[in-house]
C-alpha cells in the first residue's frame, strides 16, 4: 500500500491542532464495527446505508446482496463514500473514505476476507467462498466489494482537526 500525503486542513481545524497521523486514521479504519456507505442512485438522488466492513492491504471491503439497492447502485456509478466514527461531539475520530468500488471475485482473496470478517467479529460473520462470492451456511450469496482510496478524511473531535489523507 502507498502511503498517502497528509496535510491539515486549518479552515475546519482549531488553532494549533496538529494532523492526524496515518496510523492512527488507518487504526480507525482497522477496528471500527460499523460503516455507513453513500451510492448514487440512477436519478441522482444519495442511497445511504450502514454496513460491515475489513480493511485489508490498503482497502476497505464489504459485500451486498444483488437485489440490494447500494449493488443496483454501483452497476451504473462505481464511486461511493464509506464513513465510520463516534456520534459523540468531544471524543473521537471520524474518518470517511473516497473510492471507486471494484468486485471481488478472487476466491483467495474471498477466503481472506472470511477469515477477517470471523476474527473481527469473534465468529459471528461465518463465510464459506464459492463461485466468485460469499456463501453463508443457508446457501446464501454475499457479493463482495473493495475500495481502493482515493482519499481519506479524518475529523478529530475535541481539538477539531480536520485531516487529508490523499492517495
Amino acid at each position: 500500500m502507498k502511503t498517502p500525503t497528509t496535510e491539515i486542513d486549518a479552515r475546519y481545524s482549531s488553532p494549533g491542532a496538529v494532523a492526524t497521523e496515518w496510523d492512527e486514521t488507518r487504526r480507525v479504519l482497522e477496528t471500527a464495527e460499523l460503516f455507513w456507505i453513500c451510492t448514487v442512485r440512477a436519478d441522482g438522488r444519495p442511497h445511504l446505508t450502514p454496513l460491515v466492513a475489513v480493511w485489508l492491504d490498503g482497502a476497505l471491503y464489504f459485500s451486498t446482496g444483488p437485489a440490494e439497492q447500494k449493488y443496483v447502485n454501483m452497476l451504473a456509478n462505481q464511486n461511493v463514500l464509506l464513513v465510520t466514527g463516534r456520534n459523540d461531539w468531544d471524543h473521537g475520530l471520524d474518518v470517511s473514505v473516497e473510492g471507486k468500488v471494484v468486485r471481488v471475485t478472487d476466491e483467495n482473496l474471498l477466503r481472506r476476507l472470511a477469515q477477517e470478517w470471523g476474527a473481527k467479529w469473534d465468529g459471528r460473520w461465518q463465510w464459506g467462498v464459492g463461485d466468485g462470492a460469499l456463501r453463508d451456511e443457508g446457501g446464501g450469496q454475499a457479493l463482495v466489494f473493495g475500495v481502493e482510496p482515493v482519499k481519506i478524511l479524518s475529523f478529530a473531535k475535541g481539538d477539531f482537526c480536520a485531516t487529508r489523507h490523499v492517495f
